[in-house]
C-alpha cells in the first residue's frame, strides 16, 4: 500500500472514529454511564476504601479499586461495538465501504477508548482534592492514572473480541465480564495457590505473568516497567488482531 493510500485509510479511521464517539452521546446513555462511573470510584475510595481513615496522601486506595471496576463498566462499553451492529444490520453496510477492516476495527476501538478516557478525564477531582488535603506525590499519581488507562484500553481490547463473537449484546457482556475476570485474578494468590503442586512452578510464573493487577502495579506505584508496557501493548494488540480475524470469517454470517 502507497502512502497516499494508506493516508486515506488513516483519514477514513478518524471518520469511523469521529462517527462512533458522537454515537455515545446521541442519546442521555452516554453522561448516565459517566455519571454512574463517576459515582461508583467515589463510593469505592471514600466509602468502601475508607480514604479518610487510611490518612495518606496518594491515591492507591483509588487505583486499587480502578480493575474491578473496569471490569464491568468496560465492558458494558464494548459489547454494543460489533453486536449491535449484528443484530441491527447495519454491519453489512459497514463492512461494504471503501474502508479497510482493521481501520474500521481500530475506529470504533479508538472511539471506545476515548470514551473511556473522556469518564477517566471525570475523576480528576479526587486527584484536586487529595492536593488540597496533603502534600501528594503528583508524578506517582500521574503514573497510576497513565496504568488505569492501559488497563482501560486493555479491557474493552477484550470486550470488543468478545463482541465481535456475537450478535447478543448480553453474551457479549458476560464473556467479556469473564474474560477479564481471568486476567484480573491470574495473578492471585487464591488462583496460584489452587493451581501449586498441579502444574509446573515455570507454568505458574507464566499465568502470574498474565496478571492486569500485578502489571499495573508498578504505575500505581510511579513506576512504569517496560515489561508492564510490553505486556499491555501485546494484551492490546492481540484482541484487536482476534477481532478483526472474527469479523473478516463472519462476514458472510453478517
Amino acid at each position: 500500500m502507497d502512502r497516499e493510500a494508506q493516508h486515506n485509510q488513516i483519514s477514513k479511521m478518524f471518520a469511523v472514529m469521529r462517527r462512533e464517539f458522537a454515537g455515545y452521546f446521541a442519546t442521555p446513555l452516554g453522561v448516565v454511564f459517566i455519571i454512574v462511573f463517576l459515582l461508583t470510584n467515589s463510593v469505592a475510595t471514600f466509602y468502601l476504601g475508607d480514604y479518610f481513615a487510611a490518612g495518606q496522601a496518594d491515591l492507591q486506595i483509588f487505583f486499587s479499586f480502578q480493575p474491578w471496576i473496569y471490569l464491568f463498566f468496560l465492558s458494558a462499553i464494548s459489547m454494543r461495538l460489533w453486536a449491535e451492529e449484528r443484530r441491527n444490520g447495519s454491519i453489512e453496510l459497514l463492512l461494504s465501504l471503501p474502508i479497510a477492516l482493521p481501520a474500521i476495527v481500530m475506529g470504533k476501538y479508538l472511539a471506545a477508548l476515548g470514551f473511556a478516557g473522556f469518564a477517566l478525564l471525570g475523576t480528576l477531582p479526587i486527584w484536586f482534592s487529595v492536593n488540597y488535603l496533603g502534600s501528594p506525590d503528583n508524578g506517582v499519581i500521574l503514573s497510576g492514572y497513565v496504568g488505569s488507562f492501559f488497563v482501560a484500553a486493555g479491557y474493552l481490547a477484550i470486550g470488543m473480541c468478545a463482541s465481535a463473537c456475537t450478535r447478543n449484546q448480553i453474551i457479549a457482556f458476560v464473556v467479556a465480564v469473564m474474560a477479564c475476570l481471568l486476567f484480573t485474578l491470574s495473578g492471585a494468590p487464591l488462583v496460584l495457590d489452587l493451581l501449586r503442586g498441579l502444574v509446573p512452578q515455570i507454568l505458574l510464573d507464566v499465568i502470574a505473568s498474565f496478571s492486569v493487577i500485578l502489571n499495573v502495579r508498578g504505575f500505581t506505584n510511579g513506576v512504569i516497567d517496560a515489561r508492564a508496557l510490553i505486556f499491555f501493548i501485546s494484551l492490546i494488540g492481540g484482541f484487536l488482531v482476534a477481532t478483526i480475524i472474527i469479523v473478516d470469517a463472519k462476514r458472510g454470517d453478517a
